[in-house]
């Protein structure tokens, strides 16, 4: 009889696997005994919520929160570091860590992301995030003048030691607002929206670009439609183009537009849900305002040995002007090359609604 380890089948299967490890858990637990179970973050503060040493793994990540001030999900920052890396490889805006932007709540449901009732005011991660020497986990209040009070538990397990072919997780936080299109004066409705060529992949917004050897494992991206246009204002159309280890166009990986690579089709305008990609926000009538998708690359990780481009058309060969941004997620091995600077915080916050 042919031997197995039983863990070909599904992700439920490793659960019977035995292994040498220590659960070990950092919360926000009330020290005294009593029920005020959080800490206050200051405005201009910045909080270590773990620092770990030793090998191990972050398995569970849980937060609420909540603060008077309007958009603190996006004026508060989350940053990680591994192994005394002098950059932090997770910096992103709170809220947008935990796969949806626009500085909002809702329930989300996927995989290794969610945003739990009451409207999505649990917010929880279960990508793994190992390391070897060390882990630290800290928030940064940017409000101007109010508290933010923080509900927290990480859990991760301690190791003798970390195996050799594991990644780090990385996590960036992007915008571009608004896209730079051009204007619909003076053009038909189908040539704007459907016109012109796009045969180099140049002005695509750019969700990752990395160098290293890892994997891509996916993004949410929140649009702003900004566009004001007679007729349908669908947002999409725009392709994604992910350019592996330095190639030029077309690249190894070409989509066919917007909601095909969220694995949606036809213009969707309702929300959806699943494990692995969704459509959150799905925008309002004529697919104004906000909409927000994810798709996670679990079972379809993209490779790279070098280098790794993730970008996407914002409409048909760039002609809209709405205003994107997104979170994007990935292993690779250290060291890696330090993200751009985060924008102020004036410039991460939402546009208002419409």
């Amino acid at each position: 009889m042919t031997e197995s380890d039983g863990t070909i089948g599904g992700p439920l299967r490793s659960l019977a696997r035995l292994r040498r490890a220590r659960s070990r858990r950092a919360s926000s637990y009330d020290r005294s005994g009593g029920n005020q179970d959080y800490i206050w973050i200051q405005p201009g503060e910045t909080v270590t919520l773990l620092e770990a040493k030793g090998a191990g793994c972050i398995t569970h990540v849980w937060m609420t929160s909540a603060c008077q001030e309007p958009h603190y999900l996006r004026r508060c920052v989350l940053r990680m570091w591994w192994d005394g890396e002098p950059h932090p490889s997770v910096e992103v805006p709170l809220g947008d860590f935990f796969g949806l932007g626009h500085a909002e709540t809702r329930n989300v449901a996927s995989l290794p992301l969610a945003m739990a009732p009451q409207n999505g005011r649990g917010m929880v991660c279960y990508f793994p995030m190992p390391f070897s020497s060390r882990a630290v986990v800290q928030v940064t209040s940017e409000c101007a003048a109010e508290p933010v009070r923080l509900y927290f538990a990480i859990d991760y397990e301690s190791y003798e030691r970390l195996a050799d072919d594991l990644g780090r997780f990385h996590a960036q936080w992007r915008r571009q607002n608004p896209c730079d299109g051009i204007s619909p004066a003076g053009m038909s409705h189908d040539e704007y929206q459907f016109g012109g060529t796009n045969a180099s992949g140049e002005g695509n917004y750019v969700i990752l670009e990395a160098e290293g050897w890892g994997h891509y494992v996916g993004c949410h991206l929140d649009i702003h439609n900004l566009t004001e246009i007679e007729g349908s204002n669908w947002y999409g159309e725009g392709d994604e183009m992910i350019f592996i280890d330095g190639e030029t166009w077309p690249p190894s990986l070409h989509g066919t537009g917007t909601e095909d690579y969220f694995n949606l089709a036809w213009c969707p305008s309702e929300p959806f849900a699943s494990p692995y990609f969704g459509l959150t926000m799905p925008g309002g009538p004529n697919w104004s305002g906000k909409i927000s998708l994810y798709r996670y690359h679990i079972e379809d990780p993209i490779h790279f040995q070098k280098s790794i481009r993730v970008t996407i058309e914002h409409g048909h060969a760039n002609r809209r002007c709405d205003d994107y941004s997104s979170t994007a997620y990935w292993y690779q091995a250290e060291p890696h090359r330090p993200f751009p600077p985060l924008l102020p915080v004036q410039a991460r916050l939402p546009r208002p609604d419409a």
